[in-house]
């Protein structure tokens, strides 16, 4: 198999620029060339001495109907590459992005501009949305004049992919910065109510950072969702959440330890009061976020049932 990275991203994200730095450092330098092909011509241009050193050939394709299989196959004939690396254009939509069969994806990344990601996801979110949908890593550069802007752009990454990694950096490098004071809702409170405007944000936040929430009282409203197969004892009380589109919708919720569950019904609206425990539980296959019930009682179901990120 030949093993394949793709980096995406709108024109002028740092697509060029992350590529150019992985090419110069000294874990690139393998014997084997490698197939760098590019989708767009930025203003950032390859060094060709970091070429040379990298063993790297840059073939290009300026046209969406020209990526196709017979192509990639053909310039791989051609160069007979170890890898290849795909910058891609942002423009053209990931959903139709395909490679020959014998290409394995190791990795995607999408380098965005976070200056200018307000206005690209506000104005083609269902594109933003495919682009990061399978990414591994994502990569907000020029951050220096929108940081207080950087909780809200993890919370709308982490809405569509929640398991990708999320790198903030300024002039200065990476920013480790924890964004507790963003949050909608006061962290020392003993108890915390979470409605449309606050779980999603809430359940994202909680992906990592479960340990906020030691010793609060949450109480929402929720459907039931009682899985075939779950472990006894346990349901999962959630959400319906729009992550780009209403084509797109999916159900947010953690396992929740009930002594009642029997006598709860499937798609219920209840009223959930519970403790949130970091613990091992089957079917996360690992440690993850589960709630202990306090209480759990029949509600109606909200005005706006589905939720948003905030």
């Amino acid at each position: 198999m030949k093993p394949v990275y793709v980096i995406n991203g709108f024109l002028e994200s740092g697509k060029t620029q992350f590529i150019k730095f992985t090419l110069a450092q000294p874990y690139f330098q393998i014997k084997g060339k490698t197939l760098l092909i590019l989708c767009e011509e930025g203003e950032e241009e390859y060094d060709s001495r970091v070429l040379k050193a990298s063993n790297t050939v840059v073939k290009t394709i300026e046209d969406e109907e020209d990526f196709t299989n017979e192509k990639l196959i053909a310039l791989e004939k051609e160069v007979d590459p170890e890898r290849i690396i795909i910058e891609y254009n942002g423009m053209w939509n990931m959903k139709n992005f395909t490679m020959p069969f014998h290409w394995n994806l190791e990795q995607q990344i999408t380098c965005i501009d976070a200056s200018t990601f307000s206005t690209y996801y506000g104005n083609m979110k269902s594109l933003v949305a495919e682009m990061i949908k399978k990414s591994e890593l994502i990569i907000f550069n020029r951050c220096d004049n929108v940081r207080d802007s950087l909780a809200s752009f993890r919370r709308n990454i982490k809405a569509v992919n929640g398991s990708a990694d999320v790198i903030f950096e300024d002039a200065k490098g990476e920013i480790n910065e924890i964004f507790e004071e963003d949050l909608p809702y006061d962290l020392k409170a003993d108890k915390i109510f979470l409605d449309e405007k606050t779980y999603g944000i809430w359940y994202i936040d909680t992906m990592e950072h479960a340990e906020r929430y030691k010793d609060t009282i949450l109480e929402f409203d929720a459907i039931v969702l009682k899985p075939d197969k779950f472990e006894k004892g346990y349901f999962v009380p959630g959400r319906m959440a729009m992550t780009c589109c209403a084509d797109d919708m999916q159900f947010l919720g953690y396992a929740c330890k009930y002594d009642g569950v029997d006598k709860l019904n499937e798609r219920d609206w209840v009223r959930v009061k519970a403790k949130l425990v970091k613990e091992y539980f089957s079917d996360y296959k690992g440690v993850g976020p589960v709630l202990h019930a306090i209480s759990v009682e029949k509600s109606t179901k909200p005005v706006n049932d589905v939720i948003g990120f905030g």
